[in-house]
């Protein structure tokens, strides 16, 4: 496993962050040993949010039982939509969600906490000032948002930084190998693919790091899905939003350096954000200890620039 220290987070953030938003966890299920396994190899980060179902009652019960807080970083999310995506980001909905995370989480901080959702009619200073007062009191450590467009990020850190108060310092968009055709999940945001280049380019030069989500693509890169079946127009269990002949041809590829490397397509393609030169985090979800044993591997496989550009279908 690698660790990257973040300012505002006391310990050393894993590459490879557990993603919580899976049936066991969001039903309420017993996961004691899905997160102990995560953490016996080496992953001690978390990745949950308030709307995750009772994933961050689960989380909270193990912390309990375990002794293990002072061993895991926790990311949390808040203010999302509401029924019928109805937005929710406001000072209110902020400490209703955050009093609520704590309990459930057995804790009286939050290591990185993240508005789940924006509504670009909020003026962005009310948040930045509430974030900061949360982390003042020691509620919340790193702060910043989720879906997050990049003009947003910068209007937050453009306020932070004239009234001297802390920035967002980090975000948690969509990215994977895989681009995405069609928005899914309410209009998250994406920086996969080639309309995602700016969105890339601005995450590298701010430094603000990147918490990706669904970077195996909803399974489509997880190894089950075959390029092969895919270019046949065999698309059983394919995401509808990852379908197309490129993304078809970037599985296959990266199933052929899985092949050549002696490793998986799922490492390699979690290896693809890990190498990449935006300060990234893998979020990736999993039950076996085996494929959690894999996942955290994934992090020692550092792909070349040749070999990134062949993947994105530059060469």
């Amino acid at each position: 496993m690698q660790y990257t220290e973040l300012k505002y987070v006391k310990l050393p953030v894993s590459r490879v962050v557990l993603g919580t938003s899976i049936a066991p966890f969001l039903h309420g299920q017993d996961c004691s040993g899905i997160l102990s396994a995560a953490l016996d190899c080496g992953i001690n980060t978390i990745d949950t949010a308030r709307v995750y179902g009772l994933s961050e009652n689960v989380i909270g019960d193990w912390l309990e039982a375990s002794g293990k807080r002072e061993e895991v970083v926790i990311l949390s999310k808040g203010c999302h939509p509401g029924l019928l995506w109805q937005k929710r980001i406001s000072v209110k909905a902020l400490h209703y969600d955050i009093q609520k995370s704590l309990s459930a989480l057995k804790t009286d901080r939050i290591d990185i906490y993240l508005l789940h959702r924006d509504n670009p009619r909020v003026p962005v200073g009310i948040l930045v000032e509430e974030l900061n007062a949360l982390h003042a009191k020691g509620t919340i450590g790193a702060f910043g948002g989720s879906n997050w467009t990049e003009r947003r990020l910068e209007e937050a850190n453009e306020y932070a930084y004239s009234h001297n108060l802390v920035p967002f310092t980090a975000s948690s968009p969509n990215y994977s190998l895989a681009e995405q055709y069609r928005v899914v999940l309410g209009g998250g945001v994406t920086i996969s693919g080639k309309r995602g280049a700016s969105e890339r380019e601005f995450y590298a030069k701010s430094g603000i790091a990147v918490f990706a989500y669904s970077s195996l693509a909803r399974g489509f890169l997880s190894g089950r899905i075959k390029s092969a079946d895919c270019l046949a127009g065999r698309l059983h269990g394919v995401p509808r939003e990852f379908r197309g002949k490129e993304n078809y041809i970037r599985l296959s590829r990266c199933e052929e350096l899985a092949s050549a490397k002696g490793v998986t397509v799922a490492q390699i393609a979690l290896a693809y954000i890990l190498s990449q030169k935006m300060n990234a985090f893998a979020v990736v979800a999993s039950v076996k200890p085996s494929r959690l044993a894999q996942n955290a591997a994934a992090a020692d496989i550092k792909l070349t620039a040749e070999e990134l550009d062949y993947l994105d279908l530059l060469s």
